[in-house]
């Protein structure tokens, strides 16, 4: 029978955060696939685990892929960590899901940490609705078309960013989205575990004086709703309904369907659409 693989969440800061069934796995299994084995290893050593341990990361993570598939047609039980949180979310681990699943292969994943449930939680922040978008494109234009698409999101964004790119990602979210609610919570889990619940506006001037240090995980509270219906609603009267019809026209809309969101739009019934036109 083929084997399985194990995604198994390893803890984000606090050692104590890893479950039983995790260790349980990672001394059961075949073969440990770990993103950076020099920081795995402390992780094992700690809990006295000797399983063997092979590396998987974004640089080798197609060939390796392969040979871990491989590995798992042949009986063998894999189990994957990342250096930190859970495998799969934001690290090369989902392009390994996607072939053992294609290649027939049962996978099952392992509750436990995940830094941006760890930092929603604690935020202040509305948490029943959130868009998480880990790290933002280095290339830059593709950068600014995600934020561009986020600027009317309403759910509670969650993003990643690096300590020594805080200033100019807090720049470019205050320029595209405007000013509001933010919780930058560095030092997750750790002794120095930090949340500050502040303002863009107050996190930029902040952290242009105080450099900011370890990884951070920023929940942004999303558009409110009755300044986004605002908006739209002044967007479509700057528009003739001749203009507003040809939007929808123009995307293959038939009259009739186009007549009926124009009306929706605008707060009107379709009979003054209707008339309009005429």
């Amino acid at each position: 029978m083929a084997g399985k693989l194990y995604l198994c969440a390893t803890p984000i800061g606090n050692l104590e955060d890893i479950t039983l069934r995790v260790l349980r796995i990672l001394k059961e299994a075949d073969l440990i696939a770990a993103e950076d084995t020099r920081n795995s290893i402390k992780l094992l050593n700690h809990f006295d685990i000797k399983t063997p341990m092979t590396s998987y990361h974004e640089y080798n993570k197609y060939d390796k892929g392969r040979y871990l598939v491989e590995q798992m047609e042949a009986g063998k039980n894999v189990a994957l960590i990342t250096d930190a949180g859970t495998p799969g979310i934001s690290d090369p681990g989902e392009e390994l899901v996607t072939m053992c699943c294609q290649a027939g292969i049962q996978v099952t994943s392992l509750p436990g940490a995940a830094a941006c449930v760890t930092a929603l939680t604690m935020s202040g922040l509305p948490t029943r609705r959130f868009a998480f978008e880990a790290f933002l494109p280095a290339d830059k234009k593709e950068r600014k078309k995600i934020l561009e698409e986020l600027k009317n999101e309403t759910r509670t964004l969650v993003l990643y960013e690096a300590p020594h790119r805080l200033v100019k990602t807090l720049e470019e979210l205050l320029e595209i989205l405007g000013n509001r609610r933010i919780s930058v919570c560095r030092e997750l889990t750790k002794k120095h575990e930090q949340v500050f619940r502040t303002t863009l506006e107050q996190a930029l001037s902040h952290y242009r004086e105080e450099t900011p240090k370890g990884e951070c995980v920023l929940v942004l509270e999303g558009k409110d709703r009755k300044e986004l219906e605002l908006e739209e609603q002044s967007r479509w009267d700057e528009m003739s309904v001749t203009e507003h019809m040809d939007l929808y026209l123009s995307h293959g809309m038939d009259k009739k369907e186009a007549m009926k969101k124009v009306a929706k739009d605008r707060g009107v019934s379709k009979r003054e659409i209707y008339q309009a036109l005429l």
